[in-house]
C-alpha cells in the first residue's frame, strides 16, 4: 500500500511541475487570463487544466510554441497537439496536464471554466 501512495505522490508532483512549465511559457508571451483548474478529484483523465488566451489567432500559436519550447526543454514531450493550424483553440495534451490555448472570442464561447466549475482553481502565483 505504502509504495501505490510513493507513485501518486511523485505522478502528482510530475503534474504540478508540469503545470509550472507551462504558466511559465505562457507569462513570458503575454499569455491572457490564465487559470489553472486542479482536476484530479472530478476527471479520469488529468489532473489540471492550464487555460490561457491569445488576442489573435497569431498569439495562440505563439502561446503553443513557447509552451511546448519550455516543456520539451525539460524533457517533457506532448502527447498530442490539435487546433495549431487554425489558432482558434490549441489543445496541447501532456498526459495529466491538458492545456487549452484560446483565442479570446472563442474562450468566451466555449467557457470551459464553467463546464468544470468544480474543479478547485490554483493561482498562477501559487505555481511559481
Amino acid at each position: 500500500m505504502r509504495n501505490n501512495l510513493a507513485l501518486v505522490v511523485k505522478d502528482d508532483v510530475a503534474s504540478f511541475d508540469t503545470v509550472r512549465k507551462v504558466v511559465k511559457g505562457c507569462e513570458e508571451v503575454k499569455g491572457q487570463d490564465l487559470v489553472i483548474l486542479d482536476v484530479h478529484s472530478i476527471s479520469d483523465f488529468a489532473d489540471y487544466f492550464v487555460v490561457v488566451s491569445g488576442r489573435s489567432d497569431r498569439q495562440v500559436q505563439g502561446l503553443t510554441n513557447r509552451v511546448i519550447e519550455e516543456l520539451c526543454r525539460s524533457g517533457v514531450k506532448p502527447l498530442s497537439v490539435e487546433g495549431y493550424e487554425d489558432g482558434q483553440w490549441v489543445l496541447v495534451d501532456c498526459g495529466d496536464v491538458v492545456v487549452h490555448i484560446f483565442y479570446e472570442p472563442v474562450r468566451a464561447e466555449y467557457d470551459i471554466e464553467s463546464l468544470w466549475m468544480r474543479a478547485k482553481r490554483v493561482a498562477a502565483r501559487d505555481v511559481a
